[in-house]
């Protein structure tokens, strides 16, 4: 099968750095934390941050969703080293170098903007028992600026060296004129472009660019919640996940030498994916729900083992399979973590 080469494929997002550590009950009253959770840091919150990195044992990762998904498809990938580029936007601080650190151990080539307004972005993972509650201060990740970046030459000409794109909807909140430049490069150039709906609210309240980025989507990424969400919003009348699946296929499409495929993952259920002209349905890997320590990098998970397939021209089929191989190692482990090497064959 033909291998993957440097910078074939290209990944623009927010870049968190994730802080995990085990915490105990009073830290989470301190701070008004529900045990589970995910929530956007509020000012209430920001003393939180320069407390947990004195915990024993704190586990620092590269992290924010689309960062997660080119590592992971990195890893899956193993040699080269570099098949990954990532934008996105960072501070000039401590956690910014740990970030690049980080970001270079998983042999992903990040180009960040770095900028000394706001500090680098964080996610704190606060642990107790099986438990953790997510806070995310996207602070720097929202400061990404097309013009001062996306634009530069150096930079254009990584973008252009790619044959795959992908980027979750969250970056649709930071700068969707950087979404459009890119999907409508690989429209222009046959290139495969992948969005991500990634969370109910994208499609709830960043509805019109993500409808503005719709026509250049050549793969279309979600889980059951947010296509039930996505469905609503679209007024498609219908919670059939097969049938949303086909209907989003079918929205309007620039480039029509490729045809839309969505894909839905659905938890322990069957993977949802548009194949050709029909909606079929993948089960996932069986896993005793005792060897689940934590489902929540599942999703960013899966999108990499599919990548890894997908830049190296695999089928579909072959895609969704890594994908679920991916997802199935990841929920086995704290955090978006993975052992050196894949055992995938």
């Amino acid at each position: 099968m033909p291998g993957a080469s440097e910078n074939t494929l290209f990944g623009m997002g927010n870049p968190l750095l994730d802080i995990s550590a085990v915490v105990d009950k009073d830290f989470l009253d301190k701070f008004g934390l529900k045990p589970n959770d995910q929530i956007l840091a509020e000012d209430k919150h920001k003393p939180l941050f320069e407390e947990i990195i004195k915990r024993n044992n704190v586990e620092y990762h590269a992290g924010g969703s689309t960062q997660n998904s080119v590592k992971i498809a990195q890893w899956m990938i193993q040699e080269p080293h570099k098949v990954a580029t990532f934008f996105g936007c960072i501070g000039t601080d401590r956690f910014g170098e740990i970030l690049k650190t980080k970001a270079a151990e998983a042999h992903v080539d990040a180009y960040y903007y770095e900028q000394n307004q706001e500090p680098t972005g964080t996610c704190a993972a606060c642990i107790t028992g099986e438990n953790r509650s997510l806070v995310a201060n996207l602070a720097a990740a929202n400061c990404y600026k097309k013009e001062k970046h996306l634009d530069l030459d150096g930079n254009w000409e990584l973008v252009k060296k790619a044959k795959v794109y992908y980027i979750a909807g969250f970056f649709l909140t930071v700068s969707p004129e950087s979404i459009l430049k890119v999907a409508k490069h690989a429209s222009d150039n046959n290139k495969i472009f992948c969005l991500n709906l990634s969370a109910p609210f994208i499609s709830q309240f960043f509805k019109e660019p993500l409808m503005k980025v719709m026509p250049y989507v050549d793969i279309l990424f979600g889980n059951e919640t947010e296509a039930a969400t996505f469905a609503k919003e679209l007024g498609f009348e219908t919670d059939d996940i097969a049938e949303i699946a086909k209907k989003t296929q079918n929205l309007p499409k620039e480039n029509d030498k490729r045809q839309r495929v969505v894909v839905f993952t659905q938890g322990k259920d069957d993977t949802v994916a548009t194949v050709g002209e029909k909606v079929t349905m993948f089960p996932v890997l069986d896993i005793d729900q005792n060897d689940i320590v934590d489902t929540n990098g599942a999703g960013d998970a899966f999108v990499g083992g599919f990548l890894s397939a997908l830049v190296q021209d695999q089928v579909l089929e072959e895609c969704i399979r890594a994908g679920h191989y991916a997802a199935n190692v990841i929920i086995q482990r704290v955090g978006c973590t993975f052992p050196e090497r894949p055992e995938y064959h």
